[in-house]
């Protein structure tokens, strides 16, 4: 935990990235996809709290926005920019979260309403700076190889499947790392 001093209050947030180890190089997998976990988990955490600090601090300033599923769905793009209808009663409970280097993945669904999401977000030395947000959608992350890479499954492994929309026909993809 550390503490991150504003002008009117201090804010005591979880640790997402120790200075000494970003960018230096030389990092075990592990240690970056544990790190990109917490800070998206944060960052849930800090929605359903409605912990505006926490979401600024989490948040690069200029985050990249990906949207995939009916416009009455932008409950996320309502979230972080306040624009009408915003619907508080909408919550970010993730079921499953994952990590792939930088890139997290985490799965969830609304019962109430029927709606199954996934984002995919990438994290830069503990700062969030894209989400890819998908709903009612299948999405499959397949991590791609280097043609000189033989390996008995090709050049394209499919590493994760969300799995709360498999009850209902939803548009496929494929998001590649």
């Amino acid at each position: 935990m550390y503490e991150v001093y504003n002008t009117s209050k201090i804010c005591t947030v979880p640790e997402l990235a120790n200075p000494k180890e970003c960018g230096l190089g030389g990092e075990a997998n592990g240690d970056v996809e544990s790190r990109s976990k917490r800070a998206v988990k944060s960052l849930y955490d800090a929605f359903n709290s409605k912990d505006v600090e926490v979401v600024h601090l989490l948040l690069a300033p200029y985050l990249e926005w990906w949207f995939h599923g009916p416009p009455t769905h932008q409950h996320l793009n309502r979230l972080l920019t306040g624009a009408p209808p915003c619907d508080s009663s909408f919550k970010f409970v993730p079921l499953s979260i994952v990590a792939f280097g930088s890139m997290v993945v985490a799965e969830g669904y609304d019962k109430g309403r029927s709606v199954s999401w996934v984002h995919a977000w990438t994290v830069t030395d503990g700062i969030i700076t894209q989400v890819r947000e998908y709903y009612n959608t299948s999405v499959t992350v397949t991590r791609l190889s280097s043609p000189e890479i033989t390996s008995p499954l090709g050049s394209c492994q499919s590493v994760w499947e969300s799995t709360l929309s498999d009850n209902k026909s939803v548009p496929g993809l494929v998001l590649a790392l």
